[in-house]
């Protein structure tokens, strides 16, 4: 062999050999990953009622300071929502986390359906409407009053009261929930007062339309998870059967109620308006029912009960009109919940969990109750149930039935002790959990319940990241939206009020690993961009239509 030639045999060995090295010591990086949404905990802008901050959050503080972090958006049209004008919420928020991509969700669909005139086109609208022409009964609307964005948005209600009218409708009732929680928590008169502005203007000889009940979200018909299904059924003998506590007007309502209990809108008892000492809107047979809320999560109860194929055992109706009801969209697209509705959801797919399954890697998802869904129905795409049993494993701690600011720790110990024992069985490649204090006693609007929150979320997260380092995963601290952190608000007056609302803030991503050294990449990112980190961190492919890692 020539001089030139064994030099040549050398260094191709070397090179090997280090290609082998540098191949060998990357895959010994890859570990498994535990993914925390610390749910409505936001990065304030303002300072006012930042909870996040106030209390003893020193752990928290301390991952921000010696670990990789950024900042994400979490709210518009980074989730897919119409404007930035629109602040996040867990669904769209999960969706964005599981899939990678930015889907048009509910308000923009609802949007562009109604702007195209393909909503008013659908057979499910047809139906609706041609329904009680023939029978000369009552159409219905019943959902979210308000313009927060998140369930409903009262524009979608004043369109089809508009366009009832112009079809040939004569009768119509509306059965109003009240927010106080993704919008001021006091506001509910804003929105009354608009409805019955545009109820004055329509009425006339050949149109009739009244608010016929009506009651806080908290309180009635907005369940979710099957938390309390007690809350169904108050909202079902409200609405349909026309049972409750008598008033001439809403606001007679309101105003009464709020004298009364010192609450805010979401707690306001059920009301039923009533003329003469009878109901002005009772559900009959051959009346038609339309849900106008576009978020699933709270509306698949409700809808569950008017679906009924004589199976539902949820609660025992007093009485049961046939009615034709109708969702403004599928709220389950798996269940088909419900049967008919008037906008097609977004069918999203290529999601994380696929891509895992496709490679074999097990995963694992933790919450309780109220977020439950959110790391299983929404994080998947809106489907319900596994997609692989043999890879998959959902777990729900059971939340309590009492007032969120009166146990503001929540279920945070038992998710804790839940996902140490999970990391422990070596199994999963991927677990993902979420604490939902941030968000859900953020919403009560109680300052101090939320500080306790957030401290016992701040021990939660030190015990659980010490259990991660000894288990051996990298842990990703992420939020799906913010509130927690801007309790507070100035009114234009300048005027200091509670805030309720989900805010427009950014939200943090923190790296939480002591064996790799990752980098955040330069750029923007949204919570979409997580999807392909932790593909990337996992050594996998990501499908080409993800939006881009955050990690260079």
């Amino acid at each position: 062999m020539t001089r030139a030639t064994t030099k040549f045999v050398f260094y191709f060995l070397l090179l090997t050999c280090n290609v082998f090295t540098r191949n060998l010591r990357e895959t010994n990086k890859i570990k498994p990953i535990l993914l925390i949404v610390a749910d409505g905990v936001g990065y304030s802008k303002t300072g006012l009622g930042d909870a996040v901050n106030t209390g003893r959050t020193e752990f928290l503080h301390s991952l921000c300071k010696n670990y990789p972090h950024t900042k994400l958006k979490a709210h518009g049209k980074a989730v897919g929502l119409p404007s930035d004008e629109d602040m996040g919420n867990s669904e769209v928020g999960h969706n964005a986390l599981g899939c990678g991509q930015i889907y048009a969700q509910g308000a923009e669909l609802v949007n562009q359906s109604i702007e195209s005139g393909k909503m008013f086109q659908s057979p499910t609208w047809k139906a609706v409407v041609e329904n009680v022409k023939k029978n000369k009964s009552t159409l219905h609307f019943f959902g979210l009053l308000s313009d927060g964005n998140v369930h409903s948005h009262i524009n979608h209600l004043f369109k089809m009261l508009r366009q009832t009218k112009a079809e040939g409708v004569s009768r119509v009732r509306i059965h109003t929930l009240l927010d106080g929680r993704d919008v001021p928590a006091t506001s509910a008169l804003t929105y009354i007062d608009k409805l019955e502005e545009l109820l004055k203007e329509l009425n006339d000889n050949s149109y009739d339309a009244k608010i016929a009940s009506g009651g806080g979200r908290m309180k009635i018909t907005m369940d979710r998870y099957e938390a309390s299904w007690s809350m169904v059924e108050a909202g079902w003998n409200t609405h349909v059967l026309g049972e409750g506590k008598q008033f001439a007007t809403a606001k007679e309502a309101i105003e009464t109620y709020r004298k009364e209990f010192n609450v805010i809108d979401q707690d306001l008892p059920a009301f039923v308006i009533a003329k003469d000492g009878k109901p002005v809107g009772p559900m009959n047979d051959n009346d038609s029912v339309v849900l106008f809320n576009f978020r699933g999560d709270r509306a698949l109860e409700i809808s569950r009960a008017f679906d009924d194929d004589g199976s539902f055992d949820k609660f025992k109706k007093k009485k049961n009109p046939k009615v034709y009801y109708a969702g403004l969209l599928e709220y389950d697209s798996e269940a088909h919940i419900p049967k008919k509705y008037l906008v097609q959801p977004p069918e999203i797919k290529n999601t994380l969990t696929e891509l895992l399954i496709k490679n074999k890697l097990a995963q694992c998802a933790i919450s309780e109750t109220q977020k439950f869904g959110h790391v299983t129905y929404f994080w998947n795409g809106n489907r319900s149930g596994y997609l692989d049993k043999n890879l998959e494993k959902f777990t729900e701690i059971t939340s309590d039935l009492v007032p969120f600011e009166e146990r503001p720790w929540m279920k945070s110990a038992e998710i804790t002790d839940e996902t140490i024992k999970e990391m422990q069985t070596k199994k999963y490649k991927f677990i993902r959990i979420n604490y939902p204090n941030g968000d859900m006693v953020g919403h009560t609007g109680n300052f101090e319940a939320t500080v306790i929150a957030m401290e016992a979320l701040d021990l939660a997260l030190k015990r659980l990241v010490e259990a991660a380092k000894v288990n051996g995963y990298t842990v990703l601290l992420l939020a799906d939206h913010g509130n927690a952190e801007e309790m507070l608000e100035k009114t234009k007056k300048g005027k200091i009020q509670v805030r309720t609302a989900h805010s427009l803030n950014p939200v943090p991503f923190i790296i939480i690993d002591d064996d790799n050294k990752y980098e955040i990449a330069d750029g923007e990112f949204g919570l979409a961009n997580v999807a392909a980190t932790v593909a990337k961190m996992l050594g996998l492919e990501y499908p080409s239509m993800w939006e881009k890692p955050i990690i260079k």
